[in-house]
């Protein structure tokens, strides 16, 4: 489009006024805008917020929301986000796609058109790169963003960032590259700062609500996705590369370890879909499952390839039965599995047990919910309803408090398998609701597997 109007713009033939009125007024920016809008989402979502603990102990919550951008990426539905604008943790995540896509739009009770919500499931994160995959499913006939290059980015060259800032839906600034290789730190939610480098920097308008729209270059393609604004600072906007963006998806979005639900197997990388490892205690060994067993199918969607795999991982949901066709030596069968949630998996791979949020007073912890009989827990003694005080590596002096499952999760994440960690317990053994640190406190170590 944009070749063919300066096509017509620089032709001898044609004279300036047999252009129409609009035609005239149609700049390389608004070309831009009105090519990729229809790819531009807004999206909000809702977590859970602990407020604190009433007088008996019990957890009191909110729940806050958060907004801001995406941009499709597939026409089936896959959208590409900030991880800040989700979370691990959001209770609800809807999207509204602009008004020029065929069927967006819904009359409300005074016959007024109004924009639909769609519901989105979040496939993956990768929060220390501050993005996130998102899925939506509808009849809707979706246009994608052109991916571009971050590789041969220009300082000087005008960008137009498109989102919904501060609310205020499918908004555009324009402006230049005015910095390449950045470094700032990013509020990624619940006091987590993240460290971002090698991010573009633009003075096109980027405020809060902007976050995951599309950085395009003049010809329409997106060469990064909107990010952070320096909050101290007048015309400095960040966006993530699109080479690093499409490296994540690659190697981390779309990873089957990415999915949300966990089954405790894997399959091989040659191709084959093999399954190569079962954890002990996990669904895929409580069901039977076997090591060289072909993966065929899942919920009856064959799978041949690894990328195949990939995406119908992606789409399975926790607690939820799904089927696993496989070709074992005396022919065909097929497992239904119910996963669990990817957090779970991930702690019970590392140490044989699960474990939820819980408090010591006002602070914080966690706690055993289910130890495994073969596992590290089980092996170091860790009874359910125990108290997991604090962790320590031997000959360190930092001890990890860790909050919640996830930040478990994380933590193990960084540890190599055989990696012991001292660990102290509090058990209430008398049963009275309280924790006696003379007579209650035990201390063990924990070899992760």
């Amino acid at each position: 489009m944009l070749t063919l109007l300066l096509a017509l713009l620089s032709s001898p033939v044609l004279a300036p006024q047999e252009l129409s009125s609009y035609e005239r007024r149609l700049t390389p920016e608004a070309i831009v805008a009105r090519d990729v809008r229809p790819a531009v989402v807004f999206i909000e979502s809702t977590r859970p917020v602990l407020k604190g603990f009433d007088l008996v102990g019990r957890r009191v919550w909110s729940e806050e929301s958060r907004t801001g951008s995406g941009v499709v990426v597939h026409a089936s539905g896959y959208i590409i986000t900030n991880h800040h604008v989700v979370g691990d943790d959001a209770r609800t995540i809807s999207v509204q796609f602009d008004t020029t896509v065929p069927g967006s739009t819904e009359s409300d009770a005074k016959g007024a058109s109004v924009s639909r919500r769609f519901p989105a499931k979040l496939l993956s994160t990768s929060r220390e790169q501050d993005l996130a995959l998102l899925k939506v499913d509808s009849e809707l006939a979706l246009s994608t963003v052109r991916m571009g290059t971050s590789s041969d980015l220009i300082l000087g060259e005008r960008v137009i960032a498109i989102g919904n800032p501060l609310g205020q839906r499918l908004t555009i600034s324009s402006g230049i590259i005015s910095g390449l290789g950045r470094e700032i730190s990013v509020h990624a939610g619940n006091d987590v700062t993240l460290k971002l480098g090698d991010l573009i920097q633009t003075d096109a308008a980027i405020n809060h609500g902007n976050s995951g729209g599309p950085l395009l270059n003049i010809l329409g393609e997106m060469i990064g996705i909107n990010t952070a604004v320096n909050e101290a600072a007048e015309n400095m906007g960040f966006a993530i590369p699109v080479d690093r963006i499409e490296e994540v998806l690659r190697d981390q979005l779309l990873a089957p370890e990415s999915s949300r639900s966990w089954y405790g197997f894997d399959v091989d990388d040659a191709g084959t879909l093999c399954v190569q490892h079962i954890v002990p205690g996990s669904p895929a060994a409580s069901a039977g499952m076997e090591t060289g067993y072909r993966l065929l199918a899942i919920d009856g969607t064959p799978v041949r390839t690894r990328e195949e795999y990939r995406l119908a991982r992606l789409q399975l949901v926790p607690n939820r039965p799904a089927r696993f066709r496989v070709q074992a030596a005396e022919g065909e069968r097929e497992y239904e599995l119910r996963g669990w949630n990817r957090v779970d998996g991930a702690v019970f791979e590392r140490t044989g047990m699960t474990v939820d949020r819980c408090a010591i007073g006002n602070q914080p912890s966690i706690c055993v919910v289910n130890v495994d009989a073969g596992g590290p827990a089980k092996d170091l003694g860790l009874q359910p309803r125990d108290i997991i005080d604090s962790l320590r590596l031997p000959d360190h002096n930092v001890i990890f408090s860790v909050k919640d499952g996830a930040e478990f999760a994380r933590l193990l994440d960084k540890l190599e398998p055989g990696t012991t960690l001292d660990v102290d317990i509090l058990r209430d053994d008398d049963g009275n609701g309280r924790i006696d640190l003379r007579t209650e406190l035990y201390k063990g170590t924990l070899r992760l597997r």
